[in-house]
């Protein structure tokens, strides 16, 4: 017998994809994280927020119950190198039921901002479950023992949901020292001694200033947070201004319309200061901003010089990604159900990782049918993902057939999809045939970015990766299990929950 047909010759799908097409079910972990990373429980094409979010509330309660360590590691994982947010404080709140012992020990790993903090709390609510018990005040009170003046002008906004002052109304937190107990108090809207608070006096005065020159004098004397300047008052261009040379990257990439419409660029300082920040490495990677934001701004933006600017941070997003050597063929869904964002993410992902192959490799665009696109390694990613449009139904064995077709050989197949096939051939049985008549040791690597829990290829093929979510972070696993690593779940369950 083959070593093919031992490995693989048995394997039949055993589920049903969201278009009703068969489908393989990965383990509890596999689809553990896929959920964690991809799983905004916003609308999708083939489900509503609340069929994910019930399917999510079930799932994050079977890990709970049959492998809560994993659990535990995995909601760190999603939060700091996948970057996601909702989900994960999801997982916390029903891990706290089950576990309160792993809750207590990676709380302040999950809620790192106070809006994750208000999130947590709603959640808890949303539960039924009130403020969560002492267990989880004890936590609560943990990291409002870490709250600082700037969190508290940048994240107390009442209205929606728990500000940290209603945090600090429901945990009661004991103040350490004078200064805290006058923070504690102003976030609790009392009487405090604002004189041992200077930013937080900054932001009062700016709400009583009545000259231009007095709202910027404040801005700058409080380094006060544009979210709280523009929160307070109507900024005018000068305010704009000096709110420029404050705003944390992030907020630079957000607001650079806003910053275009007030006329703040139109000087040459202005934009000169704008661009050399978007386009500083060391500064992108501490934002840790999402690669696709970077393709949002891009459609967004008329600007040509700070197209360019985004151009070239996208670059500088993936400069540090593995190559991935000669034979390397890249296939990227552009099908109709991955219209919007997930082709926005997914062909950003896809040219970054082409620009990290050499020589022969490929680059192919399909849906029911299979085009070679050729990108260029030298044009720049944003520019070429915006001409890649999504249009007709889902093939995902049609570009490993014309493989076969071909005979091209390739060392790793690299397919980025929401994994929805509803016609053609199935991908793993052309994967199979593949190995079976072209290349038996090629390796597969599935970056799904779609939050359904069912697959193209099942666990136990042993050549096959999967990789979840749309951190930049999550394509060096492609990489690393290239070389040899460990799969993503095992990089997973190498998280150290001690922080």
């Amino acid at each position: 017998m083959s070593m093919a047909k031992k490995l693989f010759g048995s394997f039949r799908p055993n589920t049903f994809n969201k278009d009703h097409y068969p489908a393989f079910a990965r383990s509890l972990e596999e689809q553990y994280l896929q959920t964690l990373l991809t799983n905004t429980m916003s609308n999708t094409f083939y489900a509503d927020q609340n069929e994910l979010f019930s399917d999510a509330e079930q799932l994050h309660q079977e890990m709970a119950k049959i492998n809560p360590n994993f659990m535990a590691k995995a909601i760190i994982f999603a939060r700091n190198e996948g970057y996601m947010r909702l989900q994960p404080l999801f997982g916390l709140a029903i891990l706290s039921i089950y576990r309160p012992d792993l809750f207590a020990k990676i709380f302040l790993l999950v809620v790192r901002i106070p809006s994750d903090l208000s999130n947590f709390l709603m959640i808890l609510k949303g539960m039924g479950r009130g403020e969560g018990g002492r267990a989880v005040k004890r936590q609560v009170n943990r990291f409002l023992s870490g709250v600082s003046e700037y969190w508290a002008i940048k994240y107390n906004g009442r209205g929606h949901g728990y500000s940290l002052g209603d945090a600090i109304a429901t945990a009661h937190p004991k103040p350490e020292d004078l200064k805290q107990q006058a923070l504690f108090r102003y976030l609790r809207g009392l009487e405090a001694n604002l004189a041992l608070l200077p930013k937080v006096e900054a932001l009062e005065n700016l709400k009583l200033a009545s000259t231009e020159e007095e709202l910027i004098a404040w801005i700058e004397r409080g380094k006060l947070p544009y979210e709280t300047v523009t929160g307070a008052i109507k900024p005018s261009k000068a305010v704009w201004e000096a709110l420029l040379y404050q705003m944390p990257t992030f907020a630079l990439l957000r607001h650079m319309n806003a910053l275009q419409r007030a006329g703040v660029l139109e000087e040459k300082r202005n934009l000169d200061y704008v661009v050399n920040r978007i386009t500083d490495e060391q500064a992108l990677k501490k934002a840790k901003i999402m690669p696709f934001r970077l393709a949002t701004a891009f459609r967004q933006m008329d600007h040509p010089e700070l197209r360019d600017a985004l151009r070239e941070a996208a670059e500088l997003t993936f400069d540090n990604l593995p190559e991935l050597g000669e034979k390397t063929a890249i296939f990227l869904d552009i099908s109709g159900s991955m219209n919007g964002q997930y082709l926005e993410i997914g062909s950003v992902f896809a040219l970054a990782l082409y620009k990290k192959t050499q020589g022969s490799s490929l680059f192919w665009l399909f849906d029911t049918e299979v085009v070679d696109a050729r990108p260029s390694r030298k044009d720049s990613i944003l520019t070429q993902a915006a001409q890649i449009h999504a249009r007709g139904g889902t093939d995902t064995g049609a570009p490993v057939r014309k493989l076969i077709q071909e005979r091209r050989k390739v060392d790793q197949i690299i397919i980025i999809t929401d994994e929805q096939q509803n016609s053609g051939s199935p991908f793993y049985e052309q994967l199979r045939l593949y190995r079976s008549k072209v290349n038996r040791d090629v390796k597969a690597f599935i970056v799904d970015i779609a939050p359904y829990r069912h697959a193209m290829v099942p666990d136990q093929d042993p050549q096959t990766f999967y990789i979840y979510g749309w951190s930049d972070t999550v394509l060096s696993y492609i990489a690393q299990s290239v070389k040899g690593y460990s799969s993503l779940v095992e990089r997973v369950e190498g998280v150290s929950l001690d922080g």
